[in-house]
């Protein structure tokens, strides 16, 4: 299995420690989701989030942890009957996972994480710099308490091995994604570059999805609100009008090949003005 590995590496052509621990945690991530499929995990739920866009449609970044939402509302959901069986997974491909239940049954967004170590000594990769105590850390989280309205599709990824996905559309991916930009209460430029990318691709979000998730969650919560273009564009421009663009191209950079950096020092409140107007129209 190691072989296996080195193969998927090589095809990154990774430039630097940083764009080999990307490589890296992506082909992990990867693995996980494969595990996941074994254990049945996408009947009830979907993928969702910056890794989705990653590795279903060629979103230009790398992206640290992966999002799921469940299909439909569940209360009581827990990770651990699916941990035991991604664990096992793992192993046959030579990952030792360390497996961390972070679930909190009084949360709607619920954790596990997984950290590994085994396969980057393994694999003598230079971004480890001798630490062999160092561990790659991959965040899997998961909204029990959806918003109502998403769409969901699948799709078929084949590595390591063929296997199927239910996915988060790309319209409610959007949509979730503009609730974040609103909502969140810090600043995170990833969420930005997403946006960007979104409007380059001409996607539309879900305005019911995103009506629905701002009344659940967030400063607008439990408001009569009518999403529509003209709300959309004006809550948006607040947000752009407010935020500092340094700071948040700063969050961005380590996710990005240095070939794709310099697009960086474009970011500004005219640069997203102007996206979101192509947006609007």
């Amino acid at each position: 299995m190691i072989d296996l590995l080195l193969k998927r590496l090589s095809s990154y052509d990774s430039k630097g420690p940083v764009e080999e621990e990307n490589a890296l945690k992506e082909i992990v991530q990867e693995i996980l989701l494969f595990a996941l499929w074994q254990a049945d995990f996408f009947e009830v739920a979907a993928f969702q989030g910056g890794t989705s866009l990653r590795i279903l449609h060629g979103l230009p970044r790398f992206s640290e942890d992966i999002d799921f939402i469940l299909q439909e509302p569940d209360p009581v959901f827990s990770w651990q009957p699916y941990l035991e069986s991604l664990s096992e997974t793992c192993r046959e491909f030579g990952i030792e996972p360390e497996v961390l239940d972070r679930n909190q049954m009084d949360r709607n967004v619920r954790a596990a994480v997984i950290k590994v170590n085994s396969i980057a000594n393994q694999l003598n990769l230079s971004f480890m710099d001798f630490q062999t105590d160092r561990k790659l850390k991959i965040k899997l989280e998961i909204d029990c308490n959806p918003p109502e309205g998403s769409g969901f599709n699948y799709a078929y990824l084949d590595y390591p091995v063929d296997f199927e996905v239910c996915h988060q559309n790309l319209e409610s991916n959007f949509a979730l994604k503009i609730h974040a930009l609103l909502c969140r209460p810090y600043l995170k430029g990833r969420d930005w570059y997403d946006f960007s990318w979104y409007v380059t691709q001409k996607i539309s979000p879900n305005l019911l999805l995103l009506e629905n998730a701002l009344i659940q969650y967030g400063p607008y919560q439990g408001q009569n609100l009518r999403i529509d273009r003209d709300w959309l564009a004006n809550a948006l421009k607040r947000k752009i009008t407010s935020i500092n663009w340094e700071d948040a191209s700063a969050d961005v950079v380590r996710f990005l090949k240095p070939i794709e950096q310099k697009s960086l020092r474009l970011w500004s409140e005219g640069f997203f003005l102007q996206k979101l107007k192509k947006l609007t129209e």
